[in-house]
């Protein structure tokens, strides 16, 4: 009885991470590619009127990043 129960729970736990619903443990990290924090720091350097659009467009194209045309990964805020 009890391996049955385990094992309807292990099948949801699994359908639930096949459809998103869940995500891997705070233990497990994804590795991020250090362009994507370039791209964060510059989105965020551009929305605080640091630099200019056309210094923002240069730095872009130095990353090979059309910014519009990818999405970027949200943002996560630290606490």
């Amino acid at each position: 009885m009890f391996l049955l129960m385990l094992l309807a729970l292990a099948a949801v736990l699994f359908f639930l991470a096949r459809r998103g619903r869940i995500g891997p443990p705070p233990w497990i990290r994804a590795a991020h590619a250090p362009e994507a924090n370039a791209r964060t720091i510059l989105a965020e350097r551009f929305a605080r009127g640091d630099i200019s659009s056309d210094e923002f467009l240069e730095r872009a194209s130095v990353l090979n990043w059309t910014p519009g045309v990818e999405p970027m990964p949200p943002h996560k805020h630290k606490r």
